[in-house]
């Protein structure tokens, strides 16, 4: 078979699985990711063997988790966003500095040297937003307080993240520059404002006119510049240090107020449909099963498992308590997966021989269980309330509580 055939195949088997499982925990009511993770640890190198690892997943990956963010900020509510700044900032904050601050602990208690525990550290602070945003999108609550919170805390965790990170990685490198860190920031400033003010500006004037052209032509412009502005801006954001799904969300959002939003967001489905449950199998498929299974990296894996869970919980959970225990609480559930986020600060490690093979599948471990664990205590944390828009103000006023 040729290397497009195999990879063909590896779709196929990769797409069916992700809808069979993903349809079997929506009639258990559990969300879908779970069975889609689960899947992918089934069928991957590591289990049955019936995908193996190709360079060409990863682009399907990364175009899945794309996808994924700019579909999320397409459908959320910016005024819900902005309104829950206060709270988000505080949460995304206390996300990073708990998590950093307890790793950090762990690991130099547990006897690791300085750079190992700065990594298994700068791996905790991580935050996988596809994850927590695929259930709150399949439980129809993004445009709830709680998702509003949640989201803009889960962005601001991965430019604080990515700042840790070029910190940390200097430091343990040797490399660390503080007219490159500097810049760094100015960077990650000037694309946020960038594409928040100026973009959904410019949008907004474009938008109209795309739109009566598409009644005299057919053509779907508003839908073309939608998903050339996605790449663009997924593209500029991995230019300037920051991940790719930081520009998605943001392009996201810039179309989410136009008059055009609820056709794009019909647009989008299939992409979405296609794409996002390919992701999360593929990061089931990278899971090593044997690594996690040596008793070796056991004990030590699950005390970082614990304090990943703890310090999300109370980092973030301080961070929204004046949401109220329940909501505070769902946040705190809501900031736990580490998922790809994890991963791939725990790469960048072991390709710079910072960290050990094993430490490595540790932190691998970490970011199974938590994808893992995180949907279906999301679930039950926002169980039994109403779905759709929410007033923040008038939440916040009550204490959180409807």
């Amino acid at each position: 078979m040729t290397e497009t055939g195999r990879l063909l195949a590896d779709l196929f088997l990769l797409f069916v699985a992700a809808r069979l499982a993903g349809a079997l925990c929506q009639r258990l009511h559990q969300p879908a990711v779970v069975g889609e993770i689960v899947a992918g640890m089934a069928i991957g190198p590591y289990a049955l063997g019936l995908v193996e690892h190709r360079p060409a997943h990863g682009i399907f990956a990364e175009l899945g988790v794309v996808f994924l963010l700019f579909t999320v900020g397409l459908e959320t509510d910016p005024a819900s966003l902005w309104r829950a700044g206060r709270e988000a900032a505080l949460v995304g904050a206390l996300g990073v500095i708990a998590p950093f601050g307890l790793g950090y602990w762990l690991m130099n208690t547990l006897g690791s040297p300085l750079h190992e525990s700065l990594f298994v550290a700068t791996a905790l602070t991580a935050t996988s937003v596809g994850i927590t945003a695929r259930v709150l999108s399949d439980l129809e609550r993004m445009g709830t307080l709680v998702a509003g919170v949640i989201m803009g805390a889960a962005v601001l965790d991965d430019v604080l993240g990515m700042l840790v990170l070029a910190v940390i990685s200097g430091v343990t490198t040797g490399t660390l520059s503080g007219w490159g860190l500097l810049v760094l920031m100015t960077e990650a400033v000037a694309f946020l404002g960038l594409t928040v003010f100026f973009g959904r500006a410019a949008v907004h004037r474009i938008t109209p006119r795309l739109a009566k052209r598409r009644e005299n032509t057919g053509r779907d412009s508003v839908f073309a510049l939608a998903v050339a502005l996605c790449f663009a801006c997924s593209a500029l954001a991995e230019f300037i240090g920051l991940a790719a799904i930081i520009g998605a969300f943001f392009a996201g959002i810039i179309f989410a107020e136009t008059e055009e939003a609820p056709e794009l967001r019909r647009s989008m489905r299939p992409i979405y449909n296609l794409l996002v449950p390919i992701f999360f199998v593929l990061m089931g498929v990278q899971v090593d099963l044997p690594a996690l299974a040596r008793w070796s990296l056991l004990g030590v894996g699950a005390l970082i498992t614990l304090v990943a869970i703890i310090s999300k919980l109370l980092g973030c959970g301080l961070g929204a308590s004046r949401l109220g225990r329940r909501d505070a609480l769902a946040v705190g559930v809501g900031m736990i997966p580490r998922g790809e986020v994890g991963i791939v600060v725990a790469l960048i490690g072991l390709s710079r021989g910072v960290i050990s093979t094993d430490v490595y599948s540790m932190i691998l471990l970490m970011c199974v269980v938590t994808s893992v664990l995180a949907p279906p205590l999301l679930r039950v944390a926002l169980g039994g309330r109403e779905t759709g828009p929410a007033n923040p103000e008038a939440d916040l006023e009550a204490g959180g509580r409807p």
